[in-house]
């Protein structure tokens, strides 16, 4: 089955995954579709650049695309710390829950608590973005919407296209806009 963006990114068939692990986007890309790596686990520039350099070995030249999170308008001055404050207590209390009843272990001590979000930091997606427009990226996606206008024109100038996730009709139409 081939659609119009199938075509235009240049895979055989219109199945896009979206995946935070490598070898799975580079699987899915080897198999006619089309593998997008999730990048929000990514908050060291080497190591995104080492699964980016992993990937393209194992693509065999087809496409792939990359996923940040990024928002669409920029915050100044807003720390980790006071963005980890943000939480609120009802939605650690929901994922504690939720892990529980699933049986997932707890961290060991001195590991991450698992509440790190410096993935979603826009410094963090920029630096994503530096590293991966070395690479032969077909498709930019942002699991946030719209990326700010600079990113998609910074895109656009490698011949990126750029994709807004987002789940309500209203924010899709002002995406495309």
């Amino acid at each position: 089955m081939q659609t119009e963006l199938s075509k235009r990114l240049g895979v055989e068939h219109a199945i896009f995954g979206f995946t935070p692990f490598p070898a799975v986007a580079a699987a899915i890309s080897r198999a006619g579709g089309f593998g997008v790596l999730g990048a929000v686990r990514y908050t060291a520039p080497d190591e995104l650049a080492r699964d980016l350099d992993w990937i393209e070995a194992h693509v065999e030249g087809r496409p792939y695309g990359l996923d940040v999170v990024m928002p669409a308008k920029k915050v100044e001055g807003v720390t980790e710390a006071e963005v980890e404050a943000m939480i609120p207590a009802s939605h650690r209390q929901y994922v504690e829950d939720t892990l529980a009843k699933y049986g997932v272990p707890e961290l060991a001590e001195g590991e991450a608590s698992g509440w790190r979000i410096t993935g979603w930091m826009e410094q963090v997606a920029r630096g994503q973005l530096d590293v991966a427009f070395d690479y032969p990226i077909k498709l930019l996606a942002n699991a946030l919407g719209s990326p700010p206008a600079d990113v998609v024109e910074r895109a656009h100038d490698r011949s990126v296209l750029v994709a807004a996730l987002g789940g309500r009709a209203r924010p899709k139409r002002q995406q495309a806009e």
